[in-house]
């Protein structure tokens, strides 16, 4: 990546980012700013491009975009403790 810019040629991006998620596990949040594109473009890459460019990879996508939406719920709650847990140290 140059200086976090990525422009897709002919769903490359999608490929690309489908990998990182794959490889990593990460949120589609933490794989946006990878590669230096807005969340709704990555999510729209990863949920319409991907499924035409690569099958098999947006399966693998798709079970860990699912997993990190129940789990969703739970970041919120402790990143929303940690954060009152600040403010009271102070």
């Amino acid at each position: 990546m140059q200086d976090k810019l990525y422009f897709d040629f002919g769903g490359e991006r999608a490929v690309a980012i489908g990998r990182y998620v794959a490889e990593t596990g990460s949120t589609v949040r933490q794989a946006a700013a990878v590669f230096g594109v807005s969340k709704s473009t990555a999510h729209k890459d990863l949920v319409t491009k991907l499924k035409y460019e690569n099958y098999h990879l947006y399966c693998r996508v798709e079970k860990i975009l699912q997993k990190n939406k129940r789990e969703r719920h739970i970041r919120g709650g402790i990143a929303t403790k940690e954060k009152y847990l600040q403010v009271t140290k102070k």
